[in-house]
């Protein structure tokens, strides 16, 4: 056998091992491999969905117990048999949109946890503090914000809007968090406990983010002022021991909430993370 003859045998033995790792390494995207079949569920329609998307979401609904406590079954099952548990539905729609945003396996499961797993709830303490909404309402939602976070100021009208169109089932509760990197945030929170004082929280809360960062003392006199309110009470509230101790105990909550910056926001104890549209968190959370 000439060189030339082994030499061509080679390269072909060389293709064809090279051919077979491949193909070992990279089963298709709609590979079964890990026992799940494609799953249809009713009123799901997921005819859109790539067959790797398909197989990823069969492979959530299947392997994901229902929300519910008391209905030991997976996602899949429990919407199927039309199991005593309303938040089956929900969750697997949510499951379904993450797979259309192309979230990891990793982002998909803290999503879950953070909408379904009751260690996830947390107790806030919203006595004593500004809020809007029916005080019996089913949703709560606590937002901690600092008047001088450009963050807070960009999504206050967003959640302002949100809340209008829910108003009649949502109380907002509004937790003062003034960053110690903002230089004028303590003294806004401030005018806008002295401007509550008066009935005008709300209308200084909007002012404020609507204005920041102007946030200076003469600013926040000058808000005031347009406001109509009373400057001698509104400068008395402004540096009462209260004011001061309503922003410390908001500070404190937000410490044992574990909170790192704002706006943070909270859907019935839950900590909202906008992997999620606040409409869809709220919307979810009427549907229970």
């Amino acid at each position: 056998m000439s060189l030339r003859t082994l030499a061509v045998r080679s390269k072909l033995l060389a293709f064809a091992l090279a051919t077979a790792l491949a193909v070992s390494a990279c089963p298709p995207a709609n590979d079964a491999s890990n026992g799940v079949a494609d799953v249809t569920l009713p009123g799901l329609d997921t005819t859109d969905l790539l067959p790797r998307e398909r197989h990823e979401w069969s492979t959530y609904v299947t392997e994901m117990i229902a929300p519910c406590p008391d209905v030991a079954v997976p996602i899949a099952q429990c919407v199927r048999e039309n199991r005593p548990c309303d938040k089956c539905m929900p969750a697997a729609k949510m499951l379904l949109k993450a797979v259309r945003d192309g979230m990891s396996r990793e982002q998909v499961e803290q999503l879950y946890r953070s909408r379904y797993d009751a260690s996830q709830v947390k107790r806030i303490d919203i006595a004593g503090s500004p809020s809007k909404g029916p005080h019996d309402a089913p949703v709560v939602m606590v937002e901690f914000a600092d008047f001088e976070c450009p963050f807070c100021a960009t999504i206050a009208p967003q959640i302002d809007q949100t809340w209008e169109k829910h108003k009649t089932h949502v109380l907002f509760v509004f937790k003062l968090l003034p960053l110690t990197i903002h230089r004028n945030s303590e003294i806004a929170a401030r005018a806008a406990i002295a401007a509550g004082a008066q009935g005008k929280f709300w209308e200084m809360h909007q002012k404020l983010f609507a204005m920041s960062p102007k946030l200076e003392r003469r600013d926040l006199d000058g808000y005031a002022k347009e406001l109509g309110l009373d400057m001698t009470k509104f400068a008395a509230d402004f540096d009462a021991p209260e004011t001061t101790q309503r922003i410390t105990a908001d500070r404190a909550l937000a410490d044992s909430l574990k909170i790192r910056g704002t706006p943070s926001l909270f859907i019935n104890g839950r900590q909202y993370d906008s992997r999620g549209t606040l409409d869809e968190w709220i919307e979810a959370a009427l549907s229970k």
